[in-house]
């Protein structure tokens, strides 16, 4: 199968999308072809990266300006050839890489429909339930997926916490631990604030509840079953911070499953199958759930996760193989004109 992956983007998490693709440029090759990587760059420019140049000094050298800038249109991209004339590439299918702001938003999902470009990936309101964790907590409802209480403040709003101290403070629109800062007493509210602040013109804030387990599960669903992966318990800090996640963005050995009961393992795979349900379908997702006294909680939705969780999939290739065989299609609209045409007699008569 050949595959392009695009990466990079105007986001908070650029880089990680960067540490993403190599990791993909180093995991993938036995069965699954990278015709081409395409870096968005900060000016939305696309560039073509030669596979030799997938390393980290290159971006942050600024080195990727030299190489060969190429525009999107109907189809997929294309290159200026001969005399101007521009010439489609083969790019396959494309995977969407890109964290955050452009890739996990729906700016791209929405491009690529556009143009009728095929891309694993979420599809527009995947991309927006899941880039906006009050909507994220909203649709988890609708799902009967139980969320933490929270509450959410707008830039110069009078704040009034419904909850007792430690709490924890997001960007509503952030991912990778950027601009979280935990509030265990009063005098630490503003500087909290301040941070989450500083990303985001919206904040949301939750009960921080300490020794609460957590569990990472990524899964797909292909031709209407679940593929889900091994169920992940992150090493235990009372915050992952951004470093943390940054760096375990790079891995490719396959992990351990967490050691739970069967019960526990059979109700945190209803919890994902709810939440994928229809919406996130053509994606590979990861959702991170909490689990306190039995009682599982959603923590956020992952739609494009780092190095797209491949260390939980024993066959990570086969596993974007079979998506590639499922992808989502809209339904064809057929433009006839045909109620103008009646208005038109009807005046003619």
């Amino acid at each position: 199968m050949n595959l392009s992956i695009i990466f990079g983007g105007i986001s908070y998490e650029h880089e990680i999308s960067i540490v993403s693709a190599i990791t993909m440029a180093q995991k993938l090759g036995k069965n699954i072809k990278i015709t081409h990587f395409i870096f968005l760059d900060s000016n939305h420019d696309f560039y073509l990266i030669e596979s030799s140049n997938m390393k980290s000094k290159y971006f942050s050298s600024l080195a990727y300006k030299q190489a060969k800038k190429i525009e999107i249109g109907v189809g997929g991209f294309y290159e200026s050839g001969f005399l101007g004339k521009k010439k489609m590439l083969n790019t396959g299918l494309l995977l969407n890489l890109i964290h955050g702001g452009d890739g996990e938003d729906g700016v791209l999902s929405g491009l690529f429909d556009f143009y009728k470009i095929a891309y694993i990936g979420p599809r527009l309101e995947a991309s927006i339930l899941s880039y906006n964790k009050r909507l994220t907590k909203l649709y988890a409802k609708e799902c009967g997926v139980e969320t933490l209480p929270y509450y959410v403040l707008k830039r110069n709003e009078t704040c009034e916490i419904p909850f007792e101290l430690p709490y924890i403070i997001k960007p509503t629109c952030l991912g990778s631990s950027i601009g979280v800062c935990v509030v265990e007493d009063q005098t630490k509210l503003s500087y909290g604030l301040d941070c989450a602040f500083e990303f985001s013109n919206e904040v949301i804030m939750e009960p921080f509840k300490k020794g609460i387990k957590e569990y990472n599960l990524a899964g797909t669903k292909v031709n209407g079953e679940f593929i889900l992966s091994l169920i992940e318990e992150p090493v235990k800090k009372d915050l992952l911070g951004f470093e943390d996640k940054y760096l375990d963005f790079s891995r490719t050995e396959e992990i351990k499953n967490a050691e739970i009961t069967e019960s526990l393992t059979k109700n945190l795979h209803e919890a994902f199958k709810k939440i994928y349900n229809t919406t996130f379908e053509g994606a590979l997702i990861r959702c991170d759930f909490f689990v306190s006294s039995d009682k599982i909680y959603l923590n956020e939705i992952n739609p494009i996760p780092g190095s797209m969780a491949n260390y939980l999939f024993s066959d990570f290739e086969s596993v974007l193989e079979k998506i590639a065989t499922s992808l989502p299609r809209k339904h064809a609209i057929n433009i006839n004109y045909q109620y103008i045409n009646q208005i038109q007699s009807a005046k003619g008569k």
